[in-house]
């Protein structure tokens, strides 16, 4: 039996199916169920995605795990016992695919001149969230937030806009970068450290984003024909970019998404920074998800035989926590992948771009609505 949704289906299989699973070692996952646990039962649960799994039904499972086991054979074991393994079919018979995702570190001033020119921002005031209640009539539903006036709720201004100083006098600039290309990285990435010329280091995280939809850049240079589809990457996409000055903004500027971002704890350098779910990211071990369909904390197994260079040659199967989304993340199986912090996490991250089996793994309590 399955559970069927508009586009895709739950199969639940045996985790002898994950192939993979037996080598796994999911130890790392405990810290980040016990952040979970901690924000849901404390702070605030996390909202249901549509396919109605809760966080109490992940609270109540966290609770009756107990102490994190101390080898991965126990850790697989616990979850064995105590989950059953869904395949994540779509009805468009594609399968699932993953990128992957990284924290920069970007070298800033405290003070704008010629050289550090291009600010991150913090939410600007007038920036508003939208919803059923208060988006405006005609607006469409995929703006998130939107720009209070005099006269009523407006469509923020884009990239462009913003970097034609829509925003400037207003005292919101955090540090100013030597690169336009680092900022817009660090906006795709939704995070970074900050790193001043005195030793400082200045943690960033996302707060908001501008309203308007996510248009990857690297399909326009596709599309365009100055990239080759096999060659896509973060890092070609660099490249071209350094190597065309004079277009940068044009292709810039076709992604009209612009993201605002407030100050994150930096105590304890070793963690990955707080996203979506308000816990820290787990290096290899957190993915991004689609947050209308799923909801954050699960655990999901993933699997690529063609992704190999994050496990030195072999293919990719790991346990996961679904601890943050993203504009770009859309669908029952698309997943982004958290590979660290710095410019090696970036190397690694910046290619990843692979077909992927999506497994989640839902407490037998909850199970039975889903066939299994």
């Amino acid at each position: 039996m399955t559970g069927s949704f508009a586009d895709f289906t739950l199969r639940p299989v045996p985790f002898s199916d994950l192939a993979g699973w037996e080598n796994d070692d999911p130890t790392a996952l405990f810290a980040g169920l016990r952040a979970c646990l901690e924000h849901i039962r404390k702070v605030k649960p996390y909202r249901t995605g549509s396919l109605d799994l809760t966080a109490d039904e992940l609270a109540d499972f966290i609770e009756g795990v107990g102490d994190a086991p101390a080898d991965p054979a126990s850790a697989r074991a616990l979850f064995e016992d105590r989950c059953t393994p869904f395949l994540i079919s779509r009805t468009d018979g594609r399968r699932g695919f993953v990128t992957a995702f990284y924290e920069p570190e970007v070298e800033v001033s405290e003070t704008r001149d010629a050289v550090w020119a291009y600010p991150f921002y913090y939410r600007p005031d007038d920036l508003v969230g939208l919803d059923e209640t208060n988006r405006p009539a005609g607006m469409d539903s995929g703006y998130m937030f939107g720009r209070r006036t005099p006269d009523g709720i407006v469509p923020y201004p884009d990239r462009g806009e913003i970097d034609r100083g829509f925003l400037e006098g207003q005292g919101l600039e955090i540090a100013y970068a030597k690169s336009k290309i680092d900022v817009f990285f660090t906006h795709v990435q939704g995070a970074a450290r900050l790193k001043y010329p005195d030793g400082r280091v200045r943690r960033i995280t996302y707060a908001a984003k501008a309203g308007h939809p996510f248009s990857p850049i690297g399909k326009l240079l596709i599309d365009r024909g100055e990239i080759d589809p096999a060659e896509i990457s973060m890092q070609s996409i660099r490249a071209w970019l350094t190597r065309n000055p004079a277009k940068v903004d044009e292709v810039l500027w076709h992604n009209r998404s612009y993201i605002f971002f407030r100050d994150a704890d930096v105590s304890d350098p070793s963690l990955g920074p707080v996203a979506a779910a308000k816990v820290p990211l787990i290096a290899g071990r957190s993915l991004a998800v689609d947050r209308q369909i799923h909801t954050f904390g699960f655990p999901f197994f993933i699997r690529s035989e063609s992704l190999t260079h994050l496990d030195g040659g072999k293919p990719f199967g790991r346990l996961m926590l679904a601890l943050d989304t993203g504009s770009a993340i859309v669908g029952p199986a698309r997943g982004d992948i958290f590979t660290g912090s710095g410019f090696e996490a970036g190397e690694l991250a910046g290619t990843v771009r692979n077909d992927a089996d999506f497994y989640i793994l839902i407490p037998k309590a909850a199970a039975s609505r889903y066939g299994g």
